[in-house]
């Protein structure tokens, strides 16, 4: 099963990944992850250029996320399957990324809600939540992201589901969405 989250920063995408994991039996790969490790290589190109990016509190552009995204997918542990977290985030990565996506989950919640989740995590590793990286996140989601959730609807493949529920709840209309 090849499965897509998509939710604003704090809407539990990597929460709901990591149980999806469990319960179906396929990898979770968070692009953002890949992007801070990658921005950790303190002397590589592709680190500083990625870097350069997140610290801003910008998207990095479409070419370079569709190739490193990819890239990654052609590893022998995606070949059943994934679920993707923080990707395809504009329309551009969305046309150009044709993997049979079997459902787009997007988690919805709030700007305040997400806002709120965010100031309450204050994990020392992510250096790049500051609130004026975090305030363009936002903005960025609804501006580019946003188009992305009514392409997958328009193509049948979005399950929308109420982020801002018990992770329980929200697992189990997960779970009833994409089981029938």
């Amino acid at each position: 099963m090849k499965i897509v989250l998509i939710g604003i920063q704090g809407s539990g995408k990597s929460t709901q990944g990591n149980l999806l994991q469990e319960k179906l039996n396929v990898p979770f790969l968070a692009t953002g992850n890949i992007f801070r490790n990658l921005a950790k290589e303190e002397e590589s190109e592709i680190g500083k250029y990625i870097r350069e990016y997140m610290f801003a509190g910008y998207l990095v552009p479409d070419e370079k996320v569709i190739e490193i995204v990819s890239g990654y997918l052609t590893k022998e542990e995606y070949k059943n399957g994934y679920i993707l977290d923080g990707f395809p985030r504009t329309v551009k990565q969305a046309e150009t990324f044709k993997d049979n996506i079997d459902y787009v989950i997007y988690l919805k919640v709030s700007d305040k809600e997400a806002l709120d989740r965010i100031a309450g995590r204050k994990d020392a590793s992510r250096k790049d939540e500051t609130p004026e990286a975090i305030n363009q996140r936002i903005k960025a989601f609804h501006e580019q992201t946003e188009p992305v959730i009514e392409y997958y609807r328009k193509m049948g493949k979005l399950v929308e589901v109420n982020g801002e529920q018990s992770i329980e709840d929200i697992q189990k209309e997960i779970s009833q969405k994409i089981n029938g």
